[in-house]
């Protein structure tokens, strides 16, 4: 027998398969009616009164009811273990409801993070595939840092920043992320994360997608993945990118929702750094360790655990002051510390050595989130 869950997943799966109805006119459709299946109940009469709801979309809707596309796809969903998220769920996530077209089902392999505080408890980490070595280290420490305060981290699986971002979330003590695909369920790209994919799954989190089953990873699904990674946050990082990337689009929608959008400094003429380095000049925030999104969101950070590391007196004088002055140079440490650098050199490289800071280019120090 058919369970209510059931009726009303197929309800939606139906509306899923009506040609032309996008995620932006179903959910005024559903706001309308109040449910998806009094959608599919409403005559052609109540229907037309919608602003914009035309004799072919109606049309639409009527075929959808009649094809056995919406049973196969559920039992297939059955059959692979995956289950639904419907757009009238109590867990349905508050932030992802209020954008302008959110999806109306996802499809979830795994479980689904609680995200119904506003702002939701997550962050989207996003940013180039064919990242620098310095933005993968600081991409998973953050996302790392970040999880161990029991902050959800976003992202899309892709290379580069987004399989650092899972990396790292990963690595925290029962740290938990999402990743959203561009393609369906059963289809993970890339397929070199398919382990990553089974691993969020089965204990940190969930896979998810709007897409059916069987959908190839298409370019013109990706800006879509990418506004569901905003919808699910309550700021994106973007931690590298080109000028034209899809970080960047990201980035968009999150400032066209009220998010919050944070861009790490990368050095000048790199031109993976130019998108970054844009958004800063548009009023990004910028952000070298976890503490500038707890600061501005309030959340509280776990407790470094700084005596654990047996640093020495000189060293953790080095590190606060690191962590004071904001990208200090050798010079300015000297000063400030008035020792020679020949002296602080050590101390420096012993810091960098236990993952504690990392030098730039141009010779600066930033502390590495925690």
């Amino acid at each position: 027998m058919e369970t209510k869950i059931d009726s009303l997943d197929l309800a939606y799966l139906r509306l899923k398969n009506a040609k032309g109805l996008g995620p932006r006119k179903a959910k005024l459709l559903i706001e309308h009616f109040g449910s998806a299946q009094v959608v599919l109940e409403a005559d052609k009469i109540a229907l037309a009164e919608l602003e914009g709801v035309g004799p072919s979309l109606i049309k639409a809707i009527n075929d959808a009811k009649s094809s056995d596309w919406p049973e196969k796809e559920l039992a297939r969903v059955k059959q692979k273990g995956f289950s639904f998220l419907n757009f009238e769920a109590e867990n349905y996530p508050i932030g992802l409801k209020a954008i302008f077209d959110p999806p109306m089902l996802l499809y979830i392999n795994g479980k689904l993070p609680e995200l119904n505080t506003a702002p939701a408890k997550a962050i989207g980490i996003v940013g180039a595939r064919d990242a620098s070595d310095y933005a993968l280290s600081f991409s998973r420490q953050l996302a790392k840092s970040l999880a161990e305060a029991n902050i959800v981290i976003v992202s899309g699986l892709a290379l580069g920043i987004d399989g650092s971002a899972h990396r790292g979330a990963m690595e925290a003590s029962d740290g938990k992320t999402i990743a959203v695909l561009g393609s369906g369920l059963d289809n993970i790209y890339p397929s070199t994360h398919k382990n990553m994919a089974t691993k969020i799954a089965a204990k940190h989190g969930a896979v998810i997608s709007e897409y059916p089953l069987g959908t190839r990873p298409n370019a013109s699904n990706f800006p879509g993945r990418n506004r569901i990674i905003n919808g699910l946050s309550a700021g994106i990082v973007v931690v590298e990118a080109a000028k034209k990337s899809g970080s960047l689009i990201t980035a968009d929608y999150a400032a066209e929702e009220g998010r919050t959008v944070f861009a790490v400094p990368g050095r000048v003429g790199d031109l993976r750094s130019e998108g970054t380095l844009g958004l800063l000049k548009q009023g990004a925030i910028l952000i070298d360790s976890a503490e500038d999104i707890f600061n501005e969101f309030s959340w509280a950070a776990k407790p470094k655990e700084i005596k654990a590391l047996n640093l020495s007196e000189s060293e953790e004088a080095v590190l606060e002051l690191i962590r004071k002055l904001t990208n200090p140079l050798l010079d300015n440490l000297s000063e400030a510390l008035n020792l020679p650098a020949a002296q602080i050199m050590p101390i420096l490289t012993i810091l960098e050595l236990k993952g504690l800071i990392k030098a730039q280019a141009g010779g600066r120090y930033i502390v590495l989130p925690q």
